[in-house]
């Protein structure tokens, strides 16, 4: 009886983990504005850290993959005006922008 208490503990632990994915891509920005808007659009459903490393101008993002994915994210941090590997922001979100945010205007990174 106690053996099988113990294997259905086991198999109902492993059941109920959740699988996590790990991606990192491109993500063009320059300062620490930028680094909080990027990590905040990336925070979308289902993805559990976003980090920006921006001298490497590459965000780390660990995700569910049943809950979202890798161009989903792409596609969000697009959406506030920020170009990745895979999306371009649209001109309109580039615009806005803060102007010592525009890294597409030959911005240095501070």
């Amino acid at each position: 009886m106690v053996a099988l208490l113990i294997s259905f503990s086991l198999h109902a632990s492993a059941t109920t983990e959740k699988k996590v994915a790990t991606a990192e891509f491109k993500v063009s920005g320059v300062c620490k504005m930028c680094e909080k808007r990027i990590e905040d659009a990336a925070l979308i459903k289902g993805v559990k850290l976003a980090d920006w490393d921006k001298e490497k101008q590459k965000i780390k993002v660990i995700y569910r993959p049943d809950k979202t994915d890798e161009l989903t994210i792409q596609k969000a941090i697009a959406k506030v005006g920020h170009d990745t590997e895979k999306v371009k922001a649209s001109d309109k979100a580039y615009q806005k922008l803060h102007n010592c945010c525009k890294y597409r205007e030959g911005q240095e990174i501070h």
